[in-house]
Parts: C-alpha cells; sequence; structure tokens
C-alpha cells in the first residue's frame, strides 16, 4: 500500500495546504516492526517551506515562523518525521496531523494581554513579607553593630 501523499492539507475551512507544497522522502525507520524495519523505508520525512507558501495569510505566516524558528533549517524548510508506526501511510498521516497542529496553534492572533495593577491588600501583603523578612535578618546581626 503506497501512502497518499498528494492529498491536500485541510487545517481548517478557511485554510488548505496544497500536496504540491510538500516534498516527501522515506527511510528505514527505527521504530517497531521488528525484522521488517531493517528492509522497509517506513520513516516518512515531510519537507516544507512555510515562507514561500502563498496559502498563508501574511501575519499567519509571521507567527508561524517566529513560533516554530527554531524548528526550521537555515534554507527555512520546516522537517517532520515520524517512524512511530510501522507502515509508511501511517506515518504520512502522522507528519501531516503534526503540522496540521502547528498551524492551527498560529490560526488566529494572540488574545492581547491587558496590563493588570496588583490590589491594595496584595502590595500591603508582599511589603508586609518584606518588612518581616528584614526583621529577620536583622536579628541575625551581632549587637554591637549599629550603623
Amino acid at each position: 500500500m503506497t501512502p497518499d501523499t498528494r492529498a491536500d492539507l485541510v487545517v481548517s475551512p478557511r485554510l488548505t495546504i496544497p500536496a504540491g507544497e510538500f516534498e516527501w522522502s522515506f527511510a528505514r525507520g527505527s521504530g517497531p516492526g521488528g525484522q521488517n524495519v531493517n528492509k522497509v523505508n517506513s520513516k516518512a520525512v515531510l519537507r516544507w517551506r512555510p515562507a514561500d507558501s502563498p496559502n498563508l495569510l501574511p501575519d499567519m505566516r509571521h507567527r508561524f515562523l517566529l513560533r516554530f524558528a527554531s524548528r526550521l533549517t537555515e534554507a527555512g524548510d520546516l522537517l517532520l518525521t515520524s517512524d512511530e508506526h510501522r507502515d509508511q501511510p501511517q506515518n504520512v498521516r502522522a507528519c501531516l496531523d503534526k503540522l496540521r497542529e502547528m498551524l492551527r496553534a498560529v490560526l488566529r492572533p494572540p488574545k492581547p494581554r491587558r496590563p493588570t495593577r496588583p490590589t491594595a491588600g496584595s502590595q500591603r501583603r508582599r511589603l508586609a513579607g518584606k518588612q518581616q523578612r528584614s526583621e529577620t535578618k536583622k536579628r541575625r546581626q551581632s549587637p554591637g553593630r549599629e550603623e
């Protein structure tokens, strides 16, 4: 059974990545498979260039590149691998699932943080704790020291 690497990746109703943007390669996996693992190229390697994808909106592309910068190669390729299953089609699906989750994470812009102010009670408790700690440390000093 050959994996369907020609299927488009549907992330949401508004975002679909065509299969033509993906490069696939296969290698011998290190996962389960017994003696078969030495004969069959079941490990799937997905290579994708998010910076060149015309299907990502510019702000979404920017969020993706910022959030997953550590996962990109110097050339700007995203490499995803899967060798957790015994057969190639399941590993292809696992790679696509990983990418789908990564894209869903940056689909919407994050909510802007609204700065909050500490309550008066929390400020009093903080200062009281600092004062108590200061007194504890003062009591540790030798009695003749008053500066």
